[in-house]
């Protein structure tokens, strides 16, 4: 059976569990240290049915990301909760100081270093306005990969890789319409073109292009430009993953992206497809999963599962 069209999820690992979400909600599955995978999911409309602006090609990028991050760190929020890591779940307040934080990290880290890097070494190697972005985009790439690769050392975080393969394993399952059986989603790729790590190398290739436009200008203002030119970058750079995704001719800009998943994901376990079947499960309506419940057996945990379903839309 194929998928029927727009029918694409998304998602995100989390702690013991994963992060899904669909055209009409959201979902989080954990799987408790008792054993027992529980799952609570909200009811949340795509965000081009909620908002004019979402339906703008390169506004939307902007407006997806910021979502993406907020759910994201709600779902954190949650399975750090469950799987027993934490008390209570964190506050909003909590939140958003820790996405704050992290924003900050993320400047100095992959913005400020690589151009400050940039303008020093071009002196001793291309003393120019190009060799200063060639260079600049340079180490920028190259941070992304060697950022990856360190945090991949930790077992925490193989075990999370673990759960992404998990995450895109059963997704692809769903959109080629196959079982939602354990068997069957092991089949497939625990890479898939539409990943944040795809996300990742993308921006760095479409900054790279952006700040061609600012060669010729000071350097203070080059540094200044690659900070205000962060929402039109992710603009772009989202209708460049979308595109790659559904177009063939563009599935080159995703590839890269791919080859860095061979660090970001692991080939999970049974055990934790079931984790990721059930939450995809909890984030689908009534009419999805029972078209799902036709193409065969789904994963008898995952059935089994404790569900915290929403009565009412929430967001």
């Amino acid at each position: 059976m194929s998928r029927s069209p727009g029918a694409t999820v998304g998602g995100q690992a989390v702690l013991e569990g994963v992060m899904m979400r669909a055209p009409s909600g959201w979902a989080v599955a954990v799987r408790r240290a008792d054993g027992v995978i529980e799952a609570k999911s909200h009811e949340l409309p795509r965000l081009s049915s909620r908002s004019k602006l979402a339906r703008i090609p390169f506004v939307r990028g902007v407006m997806v990301l910021v979502e993406s991050l907020t759910l994201g760190f709600r779902a954190l929020s949650w399975s750090a909760q469950k799987a027993g890591d934490e008390e209570e779940e964190i506050t909003r307040v909590q939140a958003i100081s820790t996405m704050s934080v992290a924003i900050v990290i993320a400047l100095a880290l992959f913005i400020f270093a690589p151009v400050f890097a940039a303008n020093f070494l071009k002196r001793y190697l291309a003393d120019s306005s190009i060799g200063f972005v060639i260079l600049d985009g340079v180490i920028r790439l190259g941070l992304i990969v060697l950022y990856v690769w360190a945090i991949s050392r930790s077992r925490e975080i193989q075990r999370v890789f673990q759960y992404h393969g998990a995450e895109h394993k059963t997704i692809h399952a769903y959109e080629n319409g196959a079982p939602l059986e354990v068997g069957p989603i092991q089949s497939y790729s625990p890479r898939h073109p539409r990943c944040g790590t795809s996300f990742l190398i993308i921006v760095g290739m479409v900054a790279f292009v952006v700040f061609l436009a600012l060669a010729p200008l000071a350097f203070v203002w080059q540094a200044l430009g690659r900070v205000f030119l962060i929402p039109v970058i992710a603009g772009l750079s989202y209708e460049v993953l979308k595109t790659a995704a559904d177009r063939s001719w563009m599935a080159w800009a995703s590839r890269p992206g791919i080859w860095l998943q061979a660090i970001t994901t692991r080939e999970p376990s049974d055990d934790q497809v079931e984790v990721a079947v059930t939450s995809l499960l909890a984030a689908l309506t009534e009419g999805e999963r029972a078209e799902v419940e036709q193409r065969g057996p789904i994963a008898a945990a995952a059935l089994a599962a404790e569900y915290d379903l929403p009565e009412a839309a929430d967001g």
